[in-house]
């Protein structure tokens, strides 16, 4: 698979809320050596009966495909919808990022953070958790300017994706 022919793709697949659905999901992926770069799952709606799935994948156009073909396929699937490609989208992400600094590191984190709009949900007088939203290039891009400082530990959602405008997805 060359790389120059491969994409990012993020997926949004609307299922049944039910025991074993998402490690079918998984399952669909592994057992056929597509790697999953990003996954998040929730019910969406007011029964708690359909749960939303956002994949974030890469690889061909027709890998894709064929992805989509079979998570459209399987039974407790409503609606599988490729976000990249079908019009403009939001791709968001929150990470806790836990920083251990003393002296001039802990204002230099204060500072970044205050610039890439991290919120302090945690402080100690040796660390802070700061809690960030964004597209994951910002939170890379934090990350990185914090590893200096004393970045200890990072834990990340993944993606979640929405469609902008009128457009949806319905069951």
């Amino acid at each position: 698979m060359s790389e120059t022919n491969q994409r990012s793709a993020t997926i949004a697949v609307l299922v049944e809320n039910e025991a074993g659905v998402l490690a079918r999901v998984i399952g669909l992926f592994s057992g056929r050596g597509y790697n999953i770069d990003s996954l998040t799952v929730a019910p969406v709606d007011e029964t708690g009966r359909i749960s939303r799935i956002t994949v974030v994948t890469s690889g061909t156009e027709m890998v894709i495909e064929q992805i989509k073909a079979q998570l459209d396929r399987l039974v407790p699937v409503h609606k599988v919808s490729d976000l990249s490609l079908e019009g403009p989208h939001l791709t968001r992400e929150l990470a806790l990022i836990k920083v251990v600094a003393q002296g001039d590191d802990r204002v230099e984190a204060l500072r970044l953070a205050d610039a890439f709009r991290a919120r302090v949900v945690d402080a100690t007088t040796e660390s802070f958790v700061f809690e960030m939203t964004g597209n994951a290039e910002k939170i890379d891009a934090f990350c990185a300017l914090m590893r200096p400082i004393g970045l200890a530990e990072v834990s990340r959602t993944g993606a979640v994706a929405i469609a902008r405008g009128t457009r949806h997805i319905a069951a």
